[in-house]
């Protein structure tokens, strides 16, 4: 088993209260399933529907205080408790940035020997393991209670990119991508069942009607990888932007209508001079409408 200290995660929390029920009104994610052990994914959006921030979520125990503890981007997490503090108005809620105290050990490649506290199975795919929220300083002594060998954070990186999950930041831009885009549609990120919140009659009609055209597309890299931002092409037309990329895979935001026709046609998809073929067609498959 691996795991790896990953140093671009902070930690949020929210407790109170009313913290479930000012959650589930805000995110995108079922709040009612999140329990201690439990995570979700999921994402605050504007009322646009564009992603704000995604993140992944679990319950604190009542033993250890209660509460909802956020895994978020470490850039974006004093806005993003900012934000929630902005949302809350008379609502019984305490927000707090615990960045500075708490950090995020992912663990993967095998089941841990124990479970520490604060310790979910990933809710995006199961091959990316578990989550851990602990003290940077307790990094080592929590891998050794796993069973697992401590290893760079670009090794849970090219992990992640293989695993075809996506990176905010690098493989979309927060603040301009709906969660189809992103694929948090397919990650479980997105709870259509549940009731409002923010920015959810944007991403409700894109899921009834199926207008999803742009989504995070797996690749592989014949030669060296492309710098992330880079169009990608075929036959001089622009298809999309190319995102994260290690070992021979990555991942970019595409136009799949056009990936397509140039699929179709013949053409061969690049990025930056670099030749790219796609890991599975299934990831440009139209989308499928809901049922009325």
């Amino acid at each position: 088993m691996k795991a790896a200290f990953l140093p671009d995660r902070g930690v949020v929390k929210v407790s109170g209260e009313d913290a479930r029920h000012f959650l589930d009104g805000l995110l995108t994610t079922n709040v009612d399933l999140v329990r201690p052990g439990i995570g979700r994914f999921g994402a605050l959006l504007t009322p646009q529907g564009k992603i704000i921030t995604d993140f992944l979520l679990t319950e604190v125990a009542q033993a250890h205080g209660g509460g909802f503890i956020f895994d978020v981007p470490l850039v974006l997490a004093q806005a993003f408790a900012t934000k929630l503090g902005f949302y809350k108005l008379r609502a019984k809620v305490t927000v707090e940035n615990l960045s500075a105290q708490l950090g995020v050990l992912a663990a993967w490649d095998g089941a841990p020997a124990q479970m520490p506290d604060l310790a979910f199975a990933e809710p995006r795919d199961p091959r990316l393991g578990w989550r851990i929220i602990v003290p940077d300083d307790l990094a080592d002594q929590t891998a050794a209670a796993l069973g697992a060998d401590l290893v760079e954070s670009s090794a849970y990186e090219a992990h992640r990119i293989a695993c075809g999950v996506p990176c905010g930041g690098v493989d979309f831009i927060y603040g301009d991508a709906f969660p189809h885009e992103a694929n948090m549609d397919r990650l479980h990120g997105v709870d259509f069942d549940k009731g409002c919140y923010v920015g959810q009659e944007v991403v409700s009609r894109m899921q009834h009607r199926g207008t999803a055209r742009t989504r995070i597309v797996r690749v592989r890299l014949e030669t060296a990888a492309p710098e992330a931002g880079q169009p990608v092409q075929a036959g001089g037309k622009p298809l999309g932007t190319m995102g994260s990329s290690a070992n021979g895979f990555g991942l970019a935001l595409l136009r799949t209508d056009r990936v397509t026709d140039a699929l179709e046609a013949g053409l061969e998809l690049s990025a930056g001079g670099v030749p790219l073929s796609l890991v599975s067609r299934d990831d440009i498959a139209p989308p499928k409408k809901a049922s009325a």
